[in-house]
C-alpha cells in the first residue's frame, strides 16, 4: 500500500512540475536580472558601494512595512548583527527554538551567548508560546527591567523565534510574552518573506528581524540577507556594525570599534531588484501549488500541515506528515531515487553534539516533528514561468 501511494507521488509531481528530475526549490530567472547585472558591470560598481544595494533595502523594507532594511551577504550575518545591536553579549542565554536551521544557532554561539531551547507548536512548527510560558514561569525572574535565569543566573538576552518554512509562528503571543518579561524579540524571518499574520507581514512584530535570500529562498540575490526594523537608532547601529564599523569620510579610514564586513555587494542587490519585482505573482503561484498539493494529500496517505486560522504563509517549502519515522524515511529513500527530491526537516539543534549540552524544555513535540515532517517539492512550476516575468 505504502509503495503504490509513493509511485501515486511520483505520478502527482511529474504530473505538475513536467520534468524528469523535480527539485525541492529552485530560483527562477529570465525578467530583469540580466538588464541590472549588466547596469552594475557598466558602472564598475560591483562591490557594496553600488547603488542598487540602497535600492534593494527600501524595496524590501517598503514590502514588509518596516522603516529601515540593512542588507547583509547573507542571512546568518543579519541575524548575528541583529542580536548584537539588541545588546546580547558574552555568557548571555537566548531563548530560540531546536527545531531551526543552524543559522539560528550560530549566530548566538558566534557572540558567546548560549541557546535555551523551547518546545515547538504542531501548527507552526515554530516556537510554541504555551511551551514559553511555561519555562518563563518556572526559570525566569524579572529585576531591573530584565529577565536573568534561575538556574544559572545568566541574562536572557532574548528570544529568537523562527517562521519555519514561511509558516508563521504565533507571534503576537510570542511579542507579548516577551514584552511581560522584558526580553527583547528578534524574528528569524529567513524564510518567511512575504508571509502574514492577518494583513501585517512576519519580519515587523520582533524589535529587530532577519531575511535571508540565499539560492533557494523564495526571491534569491544568491546569497544575501537583511535586517529589517522601525528603530531608528538600532538600524543606524546595524548598517556601522556591518560596514566594518567605519566612520563615513571622504578618503580616511578610522574605525571606532571592532567591525564586520558584512554588507551584501552591488551584484547581489542588483539580482534581488529584479526578484521583488516579481514577489507578488511568485506567492501567488505557490499558494496555488500548495492548494494543489493539499487536495491531493489525502489519497497518497499525507498530512498536510495547515497554517493556522489568519495567517497567510508564502508557501516557500511545502511539508507533510507521515505516519512515523519508518515511514519518513521509506518516503524520502522512494521519491529521491525516482528524482523527485524530498527532504526531512533538519536535525534538531539539540541532538548536535555542539549544542547537546543546552537547557531544553523536553521538546517533546519538536522530536515528534522531527520523525514525521517531509518537505516535498516546491518550485515554480515550468509551465507557469511566464507569469514571472515583468514587462521590461
Amino acid at each position: 500500500m505504502l509503495s503504490e501511494r509513493l509511485d501515486d507521488f511520483v505520478t502527482l509531481a511529474r504530473e505538475i512540475f513536467g520534468e524528469e528530475f523535480i527539485p525541492l526549490h529552485r530560483p527562477v530567472f529570465g525578467g530583469n536580472e540580466t538588464r541590472y547585472l549588466t547596469g552594475c558591470i557598466e558602472s564598475n560598481f560591483v562591490s557594496s558601494a553600488g547603488a542598487k544595494v540602497g535600492a534593494f533595502e527600501q524595496a524590501v523594507a517598503e514590502f514588509v512595512g518596516a522603516k529601515h532594511g540593512i542588507a547583509t551577504v547573507n542571512g546568518t550575518a543579519a541575524l548575528h548583527v541583529a542580536l548584537m545591536v539588541a545588546g546580547v553579549t558574552r555568557g548571555d542565554e537566548v531563548l530560540s527554538q531546536s527545531l531551526t536551521f543552524a543559522a539560528t544557532c550560530n549566530a548566538i554561539s558566534y557572540i558567546g551567548a548560549r541557546p535555551v531551547f523551547i518546545d515547538v507548536d504542531r501548527d507552526t512548527l515554530g516556537f510554541s508560546p504555551t511551551a514559553l510560558r511555561r519555562w518563563l514561569e518556572t526559570h525566569a525572574r524579572v529585576e531591573n527591567g530584565h529577565s536573568y535565569s534561575r538556574t544559572t543566573g545568566a541574562r536572557i538576552a532574548a528570544c529568537v523565534p523562527m517562521h519555519t518554512f514561511g509558516l508563521p509562528v504565533h507571534i503576537a503571543e510570542l511579542s507579548a510574552l516577551c514584552a511581560e518579561f522584558h526580553i527583547p524579540l528578534i524574528e528569524d524571518a529567513a524564510e518567511s518573506l512575504g508571509s502574514r499574520v492577518g494583513d501585517r507581514q512576519t519580519g515587523t512584530f520582533g524589535a529587530i528581524s532577519a531575511f535571508s535570500f540565499n539560492g533557494n529562498k523564495i526571491i534569491t540575490t544568491g546569497g544575501g540577507g537583511m535586517l529589517t526594523t522601525d528603530d531608528d537608532e538600532i538600524a543606524r547601529k546595524a548598517r556601522h556594525l556591518s560596514t566594518t564599523a567605519k566612520l563615513p569620510h571622504d578618503y580616511n579610514f578610522v574605525h571606532d570599534m571592532v567591525g564586520y564586513n558584512y554588507r551584501m555587494p552591488n551584484l547581489n542587490a542588483a539580482l534581488g531588484l529584479a526578484q521583488m519585482e516579481r514577489l507578488p505573482a511568485m506567492l501567488e503561484i505557490k499558494a496555488e501549488l500548495a492548494r494543489r498539493w493539499r487536495a491531493a494529500c489525502p489519497a497518497l496517505g499525507l498530512t498536510w500541515i495547515e497554517a493556522p486560522t489568519g495567517t497567510h504563509p508564502n508557501n516557500w517549502l511545502n511539508a507533510v506528515l507521515v505516519r512515523d519515522r519508518a515511514a519518513r524515511d521509506a518516503m524520502l529513500e522512494y521519491t529521491n531515487a525516482q528524482g523527485v527530491m524530498t527532504r526531512p526537516v533538519w536535525t534538531p539543534m539539540h541532538q548536535l553534539a555542539h549544542f547537546a549540552d543546552c537547557q531544553t524544555d523536553g521538546l517533546e513535540v519538536t522530536e515528534w516533528l522531527a520523525d514525521r515532517v517531509v518537505n516535498i517539492p516546491s518550485s515554480v512550476p515550468e509551465n507557469q514561468f511566464h507569469r514571472l516575468i515583468p514587462t521590461i
